[in-house]
């Protein structure tokens, strides 16, 4: 999904937190989106998933405003994961239910799916049982069942166990070479934003400073801003 960023402005209590003049992000990317607490980022993404409104401005998805068709074709997987108090399976098969998907379908895609990110055993627990990290396995294989252009992910994988970071970034990596969805990574951590990301933006202030490829910003960032964030997370 190709996205367009223009003239997207947010204000909270007469306090400016978003000013983006204009920013692509072409379909089939995989951009990162790092910066100091504060900067923007989550406020960002949740406008372009259609779950908070700009004051000002707009987003342009292929070309279109959002629409119902555009925002049955993507999600977003939180920090936190927000579950359905029933089962894994019925937490995962949900987004086909809501689809009229019929139930072998959606038997035959869960067993996949929980098979790939290795929670089949969890698939008859219920999901307020379940540690963090299990969780968060959850709510993405929920996220990637129905195949979505356009995946948002906010600080996923922070604050879970090494072993589900790892499941996880697999899971998304393989989900992006075989699908060639477009996926928006917040991050804190500039070792993951470059394991998988092809792009980067650094937001500062609720303005993006810099972007270009992963390589590009991590490694030779023009800004010093960027500089000094990028020397920081590596100390």
């Amino acid at each position: 999904m190709d996205i367009q960023i223009k003239n997207l402005t947010k204000t909270y209590n007469n306090r400016k937190i978003l000013a983006i003049d204009g920013f692509h992000i072409p379909s089939k990317s995989f951009l990162g989106i790092i910066g100091p607490n504060g900067a923007g980022k989550s406020t960002l993404v949740k406008i372009i998933a259609g779950l908070d409104t700009p004051s000002t401005g707009c987003i342009l998805y292929n070309h279109e405003g959002l629409n119902q068709r555009i925002n049955r074709n993507m999600t977003m997987v939180f920090q936190k994961p927000y579950l359905l108090r029933t089962t894994v399976y019925n937490n995962i098969a949900y987004p086909l239910k809501l689809r009229n998907i019929n139930k072998e379908e959606i038997h035959t895609r869960v067993q996949k799916i929980i098979g790939e990110m290795g929670i089949a055993g969890l698939q008859h627990q219920k999901a307020w049982t379940l540690s963090g990290g299990e969780g968060q396995k959850v709510a993405l294989a929920r996220a990637l069942i129905f195949n979505p252009s356009l995946l948002i992910l906010d600080e996923a994988t922070a604050n879970i166990d090494p072993s589900s970071i790892y499941a996880m970034e697999d899971a998304i990596k393989c989900y992006y070479e075989n699908n060639h969805a477009t996926i928006i990574m917040v991050t804190h951590n500039i070792k993951q934003a470059k394991r998988l990301c092809n792009t980067v933006a650094f937001m500062n202030g609720g303005v993006i400073e810099e972007s270009g490829t992963s390589d590009e910003v991590i490694y030779n960032p023009t800004k010093e801003a960027t500089k000094t964030f990028i020397k920081e997370a590596f100390l």
